[in-house]
C-alpha cells in the first residue's frame, strides 16, 4: 500500500528513509491554533490535522502518517524560533534544566479514513553553557526550523546531557511507536 508523509520536515523524511520506506511526500500547511490544551492532546490535534488533510486530497489507497514535536518547559510551549535573539532566549531557557518534547502521531487510511493518533514523550536535559557555547551553536544555523530551537541529531547533540525516553520522538517522529501503530491497527508490515 501507498504511503504518504503529510509533513515537510526533512528529520522526518530522512528517518522513513532510513528505513528503507517507499513512500511519498505531500506537505499538509496546517496552520497552528492555540496550545490551551495539554501539550500531548495539542500535538494529537495538530498531527491528525496534517494527516486528514493530506487524507482527503488523495483519490488512491494509501496509509497517510501526519506528525507535529513541541518542546515544553514549565508549562510553556517552545515553537520555532524566528531569528537568532528568540533562538538564544529558547536555549537560554533550557540551558541545565529538563523539558519534555512531545510529539503526537496520527495514522489515517484513506481506504475508509480510520485513524489513530498517539503521541510520545521524551525528557531532555540540556548542558548549563556559556553564553559564547549558545552564540556559536547559533551560528551553525541547524537552530532555526527546529522545536526549541535545537537539533538532537546535529551539533545539537553537543549540548544535550542525556535523554530518558525515545530519541527518534525527540528528532520528530517516535519510529517505534509508528511500527507498532501501522502493524497493530492497519497490518501494515515493516519487518
Amino acid at each position: 500500500m501507498k504511503i504518504v508523509l503529510a509533513s515537510k520536515s526533512p528529520r522526518r523524511r530522512e528517518l522513513l528513509s532510513n528505513l528503507g520506506l517507499d513512500f511519498e511526500v505531500i506537505e499538509s500547511n496546517v496552520e497552528e491554533f492555540s496550545n490551551e490544551k495539554h501539550p500531548s492532546r495539542y500535538v494529537m490535534d495538530l498531527s491528525f490535522n496534517k494527516a486528514m488533510l493530506v487524507a482527503k486530497k488523495l483519490k488512491e489507497e494509501a496509509i497517510v502518517i501526519g506528525a507535529d514535536t513541541i518542546v515544553v518547559i514549565e508549562d510553556k510551549v517552545l515553537g520555532k524560533p524566528k531569528d537568532r535573539d528568540e533562538a538564544y532566549i529558547m536555549l537560554k531557557s533550557l540551558q541545565g534544566r529538563v523539558h519534555t518534547v512531545y510529539t503526537g502521531i496520527t495514522i489515517v487510511r484513506t481506504e475508509d479514513f480510520k485513524y489513530v493518533s498517539d503521541f510520545e514523550e521524551t525528557k531532555v536535559w540540556i548542558k548549563k553553557l556559556q553564553d559564547e557555547e549558545i552564540f556559536n551553536y547559533i551560528d551553525t544555523g541547524e537552530c532555526y526550523d527546529k522545536a526549541g530551537a535545537y537539533a538532537i541529531q546535529g551539533f545539537g547533540a553537543l549540548i544535550v546531557e542525556k535523554i530518558v525516553g525515545d530519541y527518534f520522538n525527540v528528532v520528530g517522529l517516535p519510529i517505534s511507536k509508528l511500527f507498532d501503530i501501522l502493524k497493530r491497527e492497519f497490518d501494515v508490515r515493516l519487518l
